[in-house]
């Protein structure tokens, strides 16, 4: 019996055939979000009552699919769009595997649609190898496709259904989504659901469909809001200069015992309180509140050391301080080993890959999602005064930027520009480099065509610097062959780690070209005697995730010791902050990370910002208690990552969101509230972060922009 022979039997189909009918589209919606979450178990668990939601989207979605397409009377039209849905279900569906495996993350429609053509130009090699990666899963996620496409006059036949399926259907479609939406709306996913969705958390907690879904609905509706007034702080300060003398001491109702007479704070002339009097629209209402609300940095020991100095900021793709060592990498060993020491440093996976690291490092604010879009893409519309670039320049300084690899990509040209930069970056970016289209570029021929340039200004004219560098030597995939970093210093790295995998003696090749241009950068600053006069940053956008495959977690292999993403330890890391003109290590075992930097740089400078307006906090300051809740205390903030929820450290301990354990340092006793109000704290940074960029609040407060 042929297809056509069913085909024609099914014309006289009972109600029965015709339900079986009806549930193809269902069965199909389900087998993909299925499909998905059994790829993704090392991330999300399997059963869950994350499941039960998938299910229920799943089938509200098939059966809407289903019911659609049987109500159109030209079949041969309903078939071709059965058709067209399954394979781009099977496309979208591939390509977000794709990006799961090659970032660890789901990403949203619009940020897949902005990122596919740079992507596929100026990162070929790297997509192909994720290609590659998911081959299993593209094989079996064009079975519904080819089931439709081979039986499509059986699935939709030319005879209709009866009224009584189609309302079934429908009834079914409701059912389905409102069961699916209650339980979204309870229990721990809420936030998820609501004001702190993204495609990362939607997908594991609620499907891809789904997520789909509500990006389409948010971008049409804007995102549900929390509730704002929760996150000022009780009782409320309003540190306005009438109430608070920023030399001498900190407002009466601060929750910190009062700082040392000779310490002032690091804010500005701001009331905050008349502000909020004087303002009508309550979002930005509530952030005055809540701005006013916090206690400042105390300024401290390390206020203005590097003033009137020059600063080289690096952002460096894919660092970590696990392959160096005397021997091989000297330069960064010298760097992580002088000058400030950060033993309990973090560098957070911000859900934005790359940018979200290079936000978080030169704002100060945590890089969320915002209408579906980077907060890169934000940024670069705003007024950012606190980004160092614009402090800088404001100073007289010279401030250019550079990155190696495709000047545009993330829209860097834009953000960098906002930030204060004179920005040129490779392949037609103004940056000239011998070797402009390899890949990955040499970080050592971005240093050889650039230092020059502002170091023999300084030398020459005495004008000062602040040089921001974007890198990209380390970049994945970490193998000997389409990686021409890891193929130029592969005999070295092979000789150093003669038994590590080929992934790990590549992935130190490549970070042996970080090595030689930092060699070079502090050989021409102390060949032109200026090496005391020039502060070095460098920090990582993100761990090398690329060092985990679908099979192995080459990560574990170069550290010596195992965990996963879902813990804190997995995001320890190294903050090189250094100078000559430091002759003895500092060391400093607060915990902070990356939107820690640029409030510390503005207290070491003795730059004017005003500690409220950053998320971040000058890792130096001392007006807090290690065992007690404040506003100001150190603060790590881990953002969710899986759809476990935010992991954060303190002086007290660390709390870790995939067990919901946390842990008190040795000899440390905290107040049986003091879990809830981190939490809340963490909560309310995140959401205010989102709101710094998207309500352009700096230049609500400065007037200027």
């Amino acid at each position: 019996m042929d297809k056509n022979q069913i085909a024609e039997i099914l014309n006289h189909q009972s109600v029965s055939s015709q339900i079986l009918q009806t549930l193809f589209f269902p069965a199909s919606a389900l087998y993909y979000e299925l499909l998905l979450r059994i790829f993704d178990l090392k991330y999300t668990p399997f059963i869950s009552i994350g499941l039960v939601r998938v299910v229920l989207f799943s089938l509200a979605a098939g059966l809407l699919v289903s019911l659609v397409l049987n109500l159109i009377p030209a079949k041969k039209l309903s078939r071709i769009l059965g058709a067209v849905i399954l394979v781009l279900c099977t496309v979208i569906f591939c390509i977000e595997r794709g990006c799961r495996s090659m970032f660890g993350l789901y990403f949203g429609l619009a940020t897949v649609s902005t990122m596919t053509g740079a992507a596929v130009g100026g990162f070929a090699s790297t997509v192909w190898a994720g290609f590659l990666n998911i081959i299993p899963f593209f094989i079996l996620s064009l079975i519904p496709a080819a089931v439709f496409i081979v039986f499509r006059k059986v699935i939709i036949s030319d005879k209709k259904h009866d009224n009584i399926i189609h309302i079934s259907t429908g009834a079914g479609v409701v059912i389905c989504h409102a069961a699916a939406v209650l339980l979204s709306l309870m229990g721990g996913a809420k936030n998820y659901f609501t004001y702190d969705f993204t495609a990362n958390n939607a997908v594991s907690n609620f499907g891809l469909v789904s997520s789909m879904q509500m990006e389409l609905v948010y971008s049409v509706i804007g995102m549900p809001q929390a509730d704002l007034g929760s996150y000022v702080e009780k009782p409320p300060i309003l540190l306005g200069n009438s109430e608070v003398n920023a030399q001498t001491q900190p407002n009466e109702n601060s929750d910190v015992p009062e700082p040392p007479k000779e310490y002032g704070f690091n804010i500005m002339d701001i009331d905050f309180g008349a502000l909020a009097a004087g303002e009508t629209d309550k979002t930005l209402k509530s952030m005055h509140e809540y701005f006013g609300s916090l206690t400042p940095s105390q300024q401290n020991e390390y206020t203005g050391l590097f003033a009137g100095k020059n600063l080289i900021f690096i952002t460096a793709e894919a660092f970590s301080p696990y392959f160096i060592s005397e021997e091989l990498t000297p330069t960064l060993y010298r760097l992580t080993h002088e000058g400030f020491v950060f033993k309990n440093y973090y560098q957070p996976d911000w859900t934005q890959s790359t940018v979200g690291g290079e936000i978080a490092n030169t704002t100060g604010i945590i890089p969320t999602w915002i209408d579906g879009k980077w907060a890169s893409v934000v940024a670069a519309k705003d007024y950012m005064p606190f980004a160092l670039g614009n402090q800088f320049a404001a100073l007289g300084y010279n401030t250019p930027a550079w990155h190696n690899h495709l000047y545009s990509y993330y829209g860097r040209n834009k953000y960098l520009t906002a930030f204060g930069y004179d920005y040129k970056g490779g392949q037609g970016g103004g940056l000239v480099i011998p070797n402009a289209y390899s890949w990955p570029e040499s970080d050592l021929e971005m240093m050889q065509a650039t230092v020059d340039s502002y170091t023999d200004d300084y030398v020459n004219n005495k004008t000062p610097f602040h040089a921001y560098y974007m890198t990209v030597s380390g970049h994945a995939e970490y193998s000997f062959i389409g990686n021409a970093m890891a193929s130029k210093n592969k005999k070295a790295a092979q000789a150093a780690y003669p038994d590590a995998s080929e992934a790990v003696q590549a992935y130190i090749a490549c970070n042996l070209e970080l090595e030689y241009a930092m060699k070079y950068l502090v050989d021409k600053l102390e060949e032109k005697g200026i090496a005391d006069d020039t502060v070095i940053v460098l920090a990582a956008d993100h761990y090398p995730y690329g060092l985990m495959t679908e099979n192995e977690d080459y990560y574990n292999e170069l550290r010596g010791f195992e965990d996963t993403e879902l813990v804190t330890s997995r995001y320890r890391n190294a903050l090189i902050m250094w100078s000559a003109s430091i002759e003895e290590p500092i060391i400093v075992d607060t915990p902070c990370s990356s939107i820690d930097i640029l409030p510390t740089i503005s207290n070491l400078f003795g730059l004017e910002y005003d500690s409220r307006l950053m998320i971040g906090r000058d890792i130096f300051a001392q007006n807090y208690e290690p065992n007690q809740y404040s506003s100001c205390m150190p603060l790590v903030i881990l953002i969710n990552n899986h759809g476990q929820g935010t992991s954060w450290i303190t002086a007290a301990g660390v709390y870790e969101a995939s067990s919901g354990i946390f842990t008190p340092n040795e000899g440390i006793t905290v107040d049986d509230d003091y879990i809830s109000r981190v939490k809340h704290l963490v909560e309310g940074k995140i959401n205010y972060s989102k709101l710094l960029l998207s309500k352009n609040y700096y230049e609500v407060i400065f007037g200027a922009g």
